[in-house]
């Protein structure tokens, strides 16, 4: 036996703490009672009292409590096999880790308010399938297309500034990846949640659009940082200060927008810029990625268990059923004179 909310089962230790006091309030009663009229007299006083039936409908009712709270847990014993169609489209985040995204012009820096931003999205996604590109100067799958969204949770969170050896930034590169990640075929929509300053130190992002509309797909960009630009952190070897070039100046990085508007416009996406109290990604997600198609996808099978409840509330029914069925009070017959 196993039960779908486990949690309710925590309520029946409050059955015998419930039975405690009703029967403290019926002793109480009963002490009361005796200040009024000698216990040897209340045969004579009140012959149709009968301690007896209450103690009896006090018990089928904390029995009935007692059923409807394992009924709450939902008990399930018994299963079949049963073929779950899911319908869905595939997401992809292309998630920038390159050193710029240490920067903290968004608290605590970009890259952790990005996989804040990503986790939230997650929690709005109900049977799409979700990846992960981690890119700098090179990218790789780092999460490919699940519907294990714990999963994929864990994994984001396992991601880091410098996580991608190879530094720089090739945003063209980190999109051909996604592009190869995504399954050929299919009628639903697929989304590429891009996530990046736009500072691309190498190859042409625009020239990927072409290719991108054929295939539909829809790159929907987040811009993260600020356009007049913050120095960057430098922590390697337990340095403080700032990251300088090679020529002693400091390193300041700003965003660049005309890119990632252009892809996600020309794609037929939506470009955001994240801020201190609206990253972007469920404004996205509201407004763009959940209008697309969806399309039923490959099916599982699955082990579905049997719901057993209703056992337990028929039980329940019946116990109030008898519990109403007994009388407080006992007949008495009238004697003729």
């Amino acid at each position: 036996m196993q039960f779908g909310h486990p949690e309710w089962l925590h309520a029946l230790w409050g059955v015998p703490l419930l039975a405690w006091l009703l029967l403290a309030l019926l002793r109480r009663r009963e002490r009361q009672l005796t200040r009024l009229v000698a216990q040897n007299l209340w045969p004579v006083m009140t012959p149709e009292r009968s301690p007896q039936r209450q103690r009896w409908r006090l018990v089928l009712w904390l029995a009935a409590t007692a059923l409807l709270m394992v009924a709450l847990a939902r008990p399930q014993w018994g299963f079949r096999w049963e073929d779950v169609k899911r319908r869905g489209l595939d997401i992809l985040v292309v998630l920038d880790t390159s050193r710029s995204m240490s920067a903290q012009d968004l608290k605590p820096n970009r890259l952790q308010r990005a996989k804040w931003g990503v986790r939230d999205l997650v929690g709005k996604l109900h049977g799409d399938r979700i990846g992960l590109i981690a890119f700098a100067g090179s990218s790789y799958a780092a999460c490919p297309l699940t519907i294990d969204y714990p999963a994929f949770a864990a994994m984001l969170e396992d991601v880091y500034v410098g996580f991608v050896p190879r530094g720089g930034t090739a945003i063209a590169q980190a999109l051909e990846t996604a592009v190869r990640s995504f399954e050929a075929g299919g009628s639903a929509d697929r989304a590429i949640v891009l996530v990046t300053d736009g500072d691309d130190l190498e190859g042409d992002p625009l020239a990927l659009i072409p290719e991108l509309k054929e295939k539909n797909i829809r790159v929907y960009a987040v811009g993260i940082g600020s356009p007049e630009g913050e120095l960057i952190p430098d922590e390697a070897e337990g340095r403080a200060g700032f990251f300088k070039d090679r020529q002693g100046n400091v390193v300041k990085t700003a965003l660049h927008e005309d890119v990632l508007r252009r892809l996600a416009v020309d794609t037929g996406g939506a470009y955001v810029r994240a801020t201190p109290g609206d990253f972007g990604l469920e404004r996205i997600y509201d407004l763009g990625i959940a209008q697309l198609k969806r399309a039923e996808q490959a099916g599982r099978l699955s082990k579905i268990f049997e719901e057993r409840y209703p056992w337990f509330v028929g039980g329940a029914l019946l116990l109030l059923l008898g519990e109403a069925l007994i009388a407080p009070r006992k007949r008495t017959r009238e004697v003729a004179t």
